[in-house]
């Protein structure tokens, strides 16, 4: 059982101060060639945020990078002039929470949609 006292901070029954689990701020970022994927696990992860009332911002839709490499279609060099035009393109999702990092760690175990990156940074949030 605890107390609050008027300053916010939680007291056992003894009147000492209870622990509270540090505040991070932390950004995910998930990349991914497949936009389907990546939306999944984007809605997922919001989704599991939000069960656990956590203050959620995002997903914040960051421009998406093109990679263009145009080869010619002869393999010796002879003949026409064709060309193939080939393109990869490289989607990228921030998620930013405030919570502890135990409670990321259990939101952030669901299971990874195939070709989907994600990459956690924790920094200490006030």
């Amino acid at each position: 059982m605890s107390y609050v006292a008027k300053d916010g901070k939680d007291y056992d029954a003894t009147g000492a101060q209870i622990p509270t689990a540090k505040i991070h701020k932390i950004r995910i970022t998930l990349t991914s060639s497949n936009i389907r994927n990546l939306e999944k696990f984007c809605s997922d992860l919001v989704n599991r945020a939000k069960d656990r009332e956590l203050d959620v911002k995002g997903p914040v839709r960051l421009p998406t990078k093109v990679l263009k490499i145009t080869t010619r279609k002869s393999p010796c060099g002879e003949g026409s002039k064709t060309w193939d035009r080939y393109e990869l393109k490289i989607h990228k999702r921030l998620i930013d929470l405030h919570s502890s990092s135990e409670i990321v760690k259990q939101i952030t175990s669901i299971s990874l949609e195939p070709g989907v990156e994600v990459e956690v940074t924790i920094a200490s949030g006030n």
